[in-house]
């Protein structure tokens, strides 16, 4: 593994000036990193350091003789906290992909966030931190916020002033195709929002039968508002069900998030989710609550509280998303995290 990322970043340095001469490429990442006190309720509480959803990546985008624009991505996950220490990763485990835009739209090819996850945004204020929403909107096999391989998405042009259509179909949802599993795709339609103080999302998604964690079905919406240019409001709907009703019952997830800019470069915020699960005493409560500073557009340091609140049959955590520092959580028992990150873009 080692060997192939080196000679990885030794074709990309060799090339890239080769490159640069047909199109714009940009190399770009984040290092996010964060130490966390982590306490299950009942063994574990325990302090450690964490790699967050850390990247390097590469993007390219060309302007052609016939008006349109061909662009592509490859990105991969790289651990700031234990460096080369997963050594199972593959390269562009992240979002990668190729495709063309131009007046008629948005079309692209790959794996990356599909439609359904990135529906999440406009409260997405805790994202790869402590605190993440995913805590409650992906567990067990009624799971939605995917990066799904094989991917044809369409991306329409705005239209009524701010809106787009997304559409996506992933091929072949366990990235092989000699597999035997004959309906194991995944359909994704979405419908977005942003202008002004409005930001909206929508999203549907389907997995067929043969699909990991079986044929289940999602729906989204998320919304915010800026009130004032410092206070962002906005809340959450999701509702999912699963083929398999007996071992996977139907969950709904709702609540309430805010952003407040209190200085110039200091934010606080906090959220409020509650998933409701058709089962006997399996329900979990989310709350966390955060303080953001910004050193420079590129670096930002906060410091997070959050817990779950877990019912009888519930052992979900505020930590288990986006982050290396994880441990399971015990069935009936609140979770509780502190965490102190830091966040270098580049």
């Amino acid at each position: 593994m080692k060997k192939t990322l080196c000679a990885l970043a030794v074709g990309a340095t060799l090339f890239t000036p080769a490159l640069a001469m047909a199109a714009d490429v940009k190399v770009y990442g984040r290092a996010h990193v964060s130490l966390d006190y982590l306490d299950d309720g009942a063994d574990y509480n325990e302090v450690g350091l964490s790699s967050n959803s850390s990247r390097l990546g590469f993007k390219a985008e060309q302007k052609l003789e016939n008006g349109m624009t061909v662009f592509g991505q490859i990105e991969q996950e790289i651990n700031f906290a234990s460096g080369s220490a997963n050594d199972d990763l593959e390269f562009a485990t992240r979002d990668t992909f190729v495709g063309l835009k131009g007046d008629f739209g948005q079309a692209r090819v790959g794996r990356f966030d599909s439609p359904f996850k990135v529906a999440r945004g406009p409260v997405n204020f805790f994202g790869d931190q402590l605190g993440d929403i995913r805590n409650v909107t992906r567990a067990g096999n009624l799971r939605f916020d995917e990066r799904n391989a094989n991917t044809i998405e369409y991306k329409s042009p705005k239209f009524g002033g701010g809106f787009n259509v997304i559409g996506a179909l992933s091929l072949h949802e366990d990235n092989s195709v000699d597999n035997e599993a004959n309906k194991d795709k995944a359909y994704d339609l979405a419908l977005t929002y942003k202008e002004g103080p409005v930001d909206f999302a929508a999203a549907y998604e389907h997995y067929e039968e043969d699909a990991n964690r079986g044929e289940r079905d999602g729906f989204r919406v998320a919304a915010a508002y800026k009130i004032t240019p410092e206070l962002n409001f906005g809340g959450l709907y999701q509702y999912l069900t699963h083929d398999n009703d007996a071992d996977n019952p139907d969950a709904q997830v709702f609540g309430v998030a805010a952003d407040y800019k209190f200085a110039p470069k200091t934010y606080l915020r906090g959220q409020v989710f509650h998933r409701d699960v058709d089962a006997d005493d399996a329900n979990a409560t989310l709350l966390a609550v955060g303080v953001e500073h910004r050193l420079d557009k590129a670096v930002r340091v906060y410091g997070n509280l959050a817990t779950v609140l877990n019912d009888e049959n519930s052992n979900l955590t505020p930590w288990s998303q986006g982050r290396s520092n994880s441990v399971g959580g015990t069935r009936g028992e609140d979770a509780f995290g502190l965490s102190l990150g830091f966040r270098y873009d580049f």
